[in-house]
């Protein structure tokens, strides 16, 4: 259980980061989807995969709880030293500087990835031992 709540806690802090720091960067890019946008499309993955890890612990919800923080981490790292230009409807959204908020988002989403990685190991390991009793 005290995996299943740091995976969570990790991915809530993340999203609570995200949910505040979106209406600035909005308000930078207001056309298209806006990189503010994306910050609460992201919010609300990782709270709903945060949710899901709580609830059930299966290899599913950790799996899906790592794709979240892990795409989230490489994400912030990349638009960190690459320039990516926009495509599409995306911002550009390069940003040569660490703060505080995008360090500690950084370092909760990838203790997030990793705590994920980890239960989805563990949770793969896990054998119903009345299925397997019953075999015999």
């Amino acid at each position: 259980m005290a995996l299943r709540i740091l995976t969570a806690v990790a991915l809530f802090i993340d999203a609570g980061i995200h949910i505040h720091l979106a209406p600035g960067y909005q308000a930078g890019n207001p056309a298209g989807i806006g990189q503010g946008n994306l910050f609460l499309l992201e919010s609300a993955a990782a709270v709903l995969a945060g949710l899901y890890v709580l609830l059930r612990g299966s290899r599913a919800a950790y799996a899906v709880a790592f794709v979240v923080a892990m795409s989230a981490f490489v994400a912030v790292v990349l638009y960190r030293y690459v320039d990516i230009p926009a495509f599409g409807p995306f911002p550009a959204m390069y940003e040569p500087v660490w703060f505080f908020e995008k360090s500690v988002s950084a370092v909760a989403e990838g203790a997030g990835a990793v705590l994920a990685a980890v239960g989805f190991v563990r949770a793969g390991r896990r054998t119903p031992r009345r299925r397997a009793s019953a075999q015999h």
